[in-house]
């Protein structure tokens, strides 16, 4: 009887008592508030392995946006902000692993996730920044297509299913997919249409913002198993720690911006000031004044914009950044072009003027970037069917008169590259 009065914790040497019990082993005893601490440091060295092994070492927001310039013209706002996010993200699953120690774990303040919203036009980039960005990360990342979500209960995709497509990406690790990163392409498609009455069911629209709004906050989010879980449970994700990223053209927006800055002027007679219509601010500067409330008139519910608290304005692109996006990037189309023919023995050129052409018929026709391929198949279509079934091409020269539609294009044989050599 003795020596079971006396008996005590091993590890932090509590006597045994009636409210603390002890677990006996072969060479001492345990308690019970040891077996949890013990369980969380083991938790914590898996996490922290995980994550090494996933992300490998951090990257800083500058290598983030070197890499970006790498594939994207422009932008540098919106790839300050997102790198920065990104940045900040990967530091938050690194506090989640317990790197600060899990001594000072409990006193470290708790980090929150700014969700981030991309406005701009058509064709700018922004699916580009987020496709890239995904070669970036090293956690699990999933692009989903706001226009494909429905309320649950209606035929398309329930919002769950975005959780889903980032386990699968995740490899069913569980961990691994709570520190995600999702990217919301389209969301402005599912704002709420002015003319909808207000007692009606918008599916589609408004009720998609309201099913998202848990899902992006932070809660346990019920998804299902699909053979991943003991006896065909439904799988629990907590999206506290997943990071959304958010981006739509916003088409019309500008008017709303506009009416907040230019007030209209409804007086009338020989002393009302006269209005300047060329005095209107641009696009750029009327993105990059977007306010909640214009976001709000626009169709997005108050709750929806309030969970992404960073703007992000993208640039509409000119003919200098568009002539940037047909030579530089390391997935130029003049480039991938230019391989097209070289793997038949072809060298394709543009001319300056040309390439300045392509770039006004793309703004033009109010596609941006995302145009730009279209147009280069109708001037190269004709010479790419041709070139194949012919052994004496050397060049291809595309001048401004082609992309006009106007004369044929320039094709030099390869006796005339010859004789040239010679003569000179």
């Amino acid at each position: 009887m003795a020596d079971k009065e006396t008996r005590h914790c091993s590890f932090c040497g509590i006597e045994q008592s009636a409210s603390v019990p002890l677990i006996a082993g072969a060479e001492g005893t345990i308690c019970e508030a040891c077996v949890l601490l013990s369980s969380q440091v083991i938790s914590s060295w898996s996490r922290r392995k995980e994550l090494a092994e996933m992300q490998g070492p951090l990257p800083i927001p500058a290598k983030i946006k070197e890499y970006l310039d790498q594939y994207i013209i422009g932008q540098h706002l919106a790839k300050e902000i997102l790198s920065v996010a990104v940045y900040n993200h990967y530091k938050r699953l690194k506090h989640e692993s317990g790197d600060a120690g899990l001594g000072e774990y409990d006193k470290d303040v708790e980090i929150g996730k700014s969700n981030i919203l991309l406005i701009g036009p058509s064709g700018t980039g922004k699916t580009l920044l987020a496709s890239t960005l995904a070669r970036i990360v090293g956690v699990p990342f999933v692009v989903a297509d706001a226009t494909t979500l429905t309320q649950a209960g209606y035929v398309g995709d329930d919002v769950e299913n975005i959780l889903v497509r980032l386990l699968d990406v995740a490899n069913g690790n569980i961990g691994n997919a709570e520190w995600g990163i999702v990217y919301l392409d389209e969301i402005d498609k599912i704002a709420r249409s002015p003319e909808q009455q207000t007692g009606t069911r918008d599916v589609s629209g408004e009720g998609v913002q309201q099913a998202l709004l848990r899902l992006v906050e932070g809660s346990q989010v019920k998804v299902p198993s699909k053979g991943r879980g003991k006896d065909g449970a439904d799988t629990i994700i907590d999206t506290r720690n997943i990071l959304f990223i958010a981006g739509g053209s916003f088409p019309g927006l500008e008017r709303h911006v506009e009416r907040r800055l230019v007030p209209t002027d409804t007086a009338i007679g020989f002393h009302a000031p006269v209005s300047n219509p060329n005095k209107k601010p641009a696009l750029e500067e009327m993105l990059n004044a977007t306010q909640p409330s214009d976001l709000r008139k626009f169709g997005l519910i108050p709750e929806f914009i309030g969970r992404f608290p960073v703007l992000a304005p993208l640039e509409p692109l000119d003919v200098d950044a568009l002539i940037q996006v047909l030579t530089e990037p390391k997935n130029a189309l003049v480039r991938q072009y230019q391989q097209l023919f070289a793997y038949e023995g072809v060298e394709l050129k543009f001319e300056q003027e040309a390439l300045v052409e392509i770039a006004n018929k793309a703004i033009e026709r109010e596609t941006g970037a995302r145009g730009l391929r279209s147009i280069m198949e109708q001037i190269l279509r004709k010479t790419m069917f041709e070139i194949p079934s012919r052994d004496d091409v050397e060049q291809c020269i595309i001048d401004a008169a082609n992309v006009r539609g106007e004369g044929e294009i320039k094709v030099i044989r390869k006796e005339t590259v010859k004789i040239r050599q010679q003569a000179s």
